[in-house]
């Protein structure tokens, strides 16, 4: 059973999506505790004006002990929790897999498989539609 995040504060990621006609999903990716101190969550470099995290920033830092990890290293080590309803067999279930995006149909993507049907669904960056075949 996974658990439901009490606050945005707490999620690295969060979305909700459609996937395809039917389904649709809710994904997101709890902050991850800091590996060296154990006392805070690690977090984007806050802008020194504004004490808001830099946007674009390329590395996390734990704001108690200053440790900082590169950011796709730091990414590639969480993983997503996902509650969706399978766009192919409308199958209401669960999936944990890791926050590492791969190429799904053309977008970069987070592939998961339906627990009933294993079909591949994905959640991709935002407004990213994957490419259909052509015939």
């Amino acid at each position: 059973m996974l658990k439901l995040p009490e606050s945005m504060k707490e999620c690295l990621y969060f979305t909700r999506r459609a996937l395809g006609e039917k389904g649709k999903a809710m994904a997101w990716v709890y902050k991850k505790e800091c590996p060296k101190c154990k006392k805070a969550v690690m977090g984007k470099p806050l802008n020194e004006k504004t004490g808001r995290p830099k946007i674009r920033a390329t590395e996390y830092i734990c704001p108690e002990c200053g440790y900082s990890e590169e950011k796709v290293e730091h990414e590639e080590s969480l993983s997503m929790q996902i509650k969706y309803i399978c766009e192919f067999c409308e199958f209401e279930g669960e999936a944990e897999v890791p926050f590492k995006r791969k190429t799904f149909k053309g977008v970069k993507s987070v592939v998961f498989e339906c627990g009933k049907c294993n079909e591949k669904m994905a959640i991709t960056k935002k407004m990213k539609e994957v490419k259909k075949k052509k015939k």
